[in-house]
Order: structure tokens, then sequence, then C-alpha cells
């Protein structure tokens, strides 16, 4: 966030360097929900979920500072944002499917004799 601040008048200087640094800040957006998700499933255990107050939480912290470079920044964050968070969801629903169909089934106890 700092660099953007020290070379906003290069990224708002043309259009598609602005749409750039609403990618960039998608990414920022991505790598904040999973430190936030692994710090709560440190915290929690490992069942624990994010909720939907820190997505949105860390969606406007990436928003706003897209917001620092210039105002299309923000809008094509939020779009990449929420095409991350999309593809997110399906990896981490697809993980949870595999890994609950992954535990060995239970073996039935042999008689004693």
């Amino acid at each position: 966030m700092a660099a953007e601040v020290v070379f906003k008048s290069f990224l708002s200087s043309t259009q598609p360097l602005t749409i750039v640094t609403g990618f960039l800040n998608s990414l920022l957006f991505v790598f904040l929900l999973t430190a936030v998700s692994n710090l709560e499933m440190m915290s929690f255990g490992p069942s624990f979920q994010t909720k939907l107050g820190e997505v949105i939480l860390c969606l406007l912290f990436a928003c706003a500072a897209a917001g620092v470079v210039h105002r299309v920044s923000v809008t094509t964050c939020l779009i990449f944002s929420l095409i991350a968070l999309y593809r997110l969801t399906r990896i981490s629903s697809g993980s949870r499917i595999h890994s609950s169909s992954a535990t060995p089934a239970a073996v039935p106890a042999k008689k004693k004799r």
C-alpha cells in the first residue's frame, strides 16, 4: 500500500494501469482474507469458518487501498475481489467434500469366540 502512494501519479496515468492497480488490490484482499482466516483457525480450532463480517472488512480495506490511487481502481478491485471470492469458495467447498470422504469407514469389531 505504501508503494501505491509513492507511485500514485504513475499508476493513475493511464487506464490500463488503474485496472492493474485494482487487480493488485484484489490480490491484497485474497492475502488479507487468507491471513485473517488462518489466524481465526489457529485461535478457535481447525473447523472454524470465516464469517461474512470478516470478508466485508477485508474487502473494504482492499478497496480503500485502491481508492488511494484512483476511483476506477476501487471498482475494478471490487469486481476482481468478488471473482476471487467466488473461486475461493469453490475451492474451499471442493476440499471439504474430499476431506470428509477421505476419512476411513469404521471397521466392524470381530466377535470373540
